[in-house]
């Protein structure tokens, strides 16, 4: 249910009246101190107000038309019993911007995973469900993108949700160690602690999904394996959800070497970044390598995610854009 809505035409403006079906669902859509009204209004530079339950957007046709469907995809997601933050409502005006409003209602629908307190995980882009999807319907897949996109942490709770259907019968992470600049052999403690600092990230993942306890056991079992890249070589990961983070870093020779560990009954996921590449000066990122020369094989799947799929804070997104934008000058300045 997206509310019902009148159109009036005037000379210079067209007015839309949203009805949005009662004060709580008002509220949740308006936002504290009605920010996300404002931010509507700023946006797609409109007159905005509340009249009742209902609210009024004013301005040239096409705002205004784009000002409706924001407002009836916000009613979407808390009609799916979700929240609305400031990311949220920013793609929200995005997706309208570019003609696809409606997915957003595809995205109330279908649960990734369900965390140890019962909360419900779900895709927050279009980007992500393809993500999803992919990693669903594919041995490998890898998913590229900036910081922010969840590739990580929705790779972590498909990989829990297939531990606990019976589908696997372990997941292993793993990422390449070179981000200090430090061999692992220099850093004091035995492996698991060389390398804690470089899965924090897939750990905090696992203990929200699994619970504290519940993955602490998990790992003194052995069912939960964290290793780094290297100490892959010579095995056959079967039976096995394998996740490798940050392989923007890993070699060319640890690339291929990973993807031929895959043994039966296991799927792998590739996350990285590949503005975010930690290897040495004439070092070419494994990554890079495999998602070109990979690219049409069957049962791998690419999927790439860009600053639209950023669900941290808005300014992430804004950060994301600015060094893109950096990058590709400085692209088209080497090749001058």
């Amino acid at each position: 249910m997206t509310g019902t809505c009148r159109q009036e035409e005037r000379i210079t403006a067209t007015r839309y009246t949203i009805e949005t079906g009662g004060l709580d669902r008002l509220q949740k859509v308006l936002g504290i101190f009605d920010e996300n009204l404002v931010t509507i209004a700023r946006e797609l530079e409109l007159f905005t107000k509340v009249e009742g339950t209902n609210i009024v957007l004013e301005g040239e046709a096409e705002n205004a038309a784009l000002g409706k469907e924001v407002i009836e995809s916000l009613l979407a997601i808390v009609e799916a019993g979700d929240n609305i933050d400031k990311s949220s409502l920013l793609y929200c005006i995005e997706l309208a911007r570019e003609g696809h409003a409606s997915d957003i209602g595809s995205l109330m629908h279908g649960v990734v995973a369900v965390s140890s307190r019962g909360k419900p995980v779900k895709c927050k882009t279009v980007g992500q469900k393809e993500y999803v999807s992919a990693i669903k319907g594919n041995t490998v897949t890898f998913g590229v993108g900036p910081a922010g996109t969840g590739k990580t942490y929705l790779a972590v709770c498909l990989a829990v949700a297939a531990y606990k259907g019976k589908q696997v019968e372990k997941i292993i992470l793993t990422r390449p160690a070179v981000e200090a600049g430090e061999k692992l052999g220099f850093l004091p403690g035995d492996l698991q602690t060389k390398v804690d600092p470089y899965l924090r990230p897939l750990y905090d993942a696992l203990q929200e999904m699994f619970g504290l306890e519940t993955y602490a056991k998990l790992m003194e079992k052995g069912v939960i394996e964290v290793a780094p890249l290297a100490y892959m070589r010579g095995r056959t990961l079967s039976n096995a959800f394998v996740i490798l983070d940050e392989a923007q870093n890993a070699t060319r020779e640890q690339m291929k070497m990973f993807l031929t560990r895959l043994g039966d009954g296991s799927k792998m996921v590739v996350t990285g970044d590949l503005t975010q590449t930690d290897l040495p000066e004439g070092k070419t990122s494994g990554l890079k390598q495999a998602v070109t020369i990979l690219k049409g094989v069957e049962d791998i799947a690419i999927v790439t995610l860009t600053e639209k799929d950023v669900v941290r804070h808005p300014l992430v997104m804004r950060i994301v854009r600015a060094y893109e934008k950096a990058e590709t000058i400085r692209s088209k300045g080497e090749k001058r």
